[in-house]
């Protein structure tokens, strides 16, 4: 068992509708190893872009097929920040994405169920295409959890490992690859 930080899961007491706000984000980020987490796993395409970088407040817009968030995050401290989604038309957010700032990120989510949890694995394409990391969202920061055998090297705290830093420097201009 690790110890984990937790927040509301995004889904906590929501309903679908188009404005939902999130409270606080606790989450934990992982390189992922080796396919062992694909088994059954069904993803979904998403492209997502920066209105805002601006450490105190990004502003994101993602798209998923038929539907589209606006999304404002607060300062990262620690693996906590603050965090609010919306939903929008999704013609209103393409003509958004047309608007972001650096790259629009592309990138296929899975969502892989390991020892009764959820976690988030996106598997990054074009310029980020080699990265796969995993997301798990807790309840408060000491939240324990069972590291699936799949996860690498823990990448919370690293600012590198962001969308919103990946989108203006893409894991390919890093890595070399």
């Amino acid at each position: 068992m690790s110890h984990c930080p937790g927040a509301r899961n995004k889904n906590d007491g929501h309903t679908a509708a188009t404005m939902r706000a999130m409270g606080v984000e606790i989450e934990r980020k992982f390189l992922v190893t080796g396919d062992g987490w694909q088994a059954g796993a069904a993803g979904r395409r998403l492209r997502q872009g920066y209105l805002s970088f601006d450490p105190e407040r990004t502003v994101r817009v993602r798209v998923t097929g038929d539907r589209a968030w606006l999304n404002i995050k607060g300062r990262t401290e620690g693996i906590r920040r603050l965090e609010f989604e919306y939903g929008i038309p999704v013609d209103d957010a393409v003509q958004l994405l047309a608007l972001c700032q650096g790259a629009v990120i592309d990138k296929t989510r899975y969502e892989v169920r390991w020892d009764g949890r959820t976690w988030e694995v996106d598997e990054f394409h074009g310029e980020n295409a080699g990265l796969v990391v995993a997301e798990l969202e807790l309840r408060d920061e000491h939240e324990d959890f069972t590291r699936p055998p799949w996860l690498g090297l823990e990448v919370s705290g690293d600012p590198r490992y962001y969308n919103a830093a990946l989108a203006r420097n893409p894991y390919r201009a890093w890595t070399g690859d």
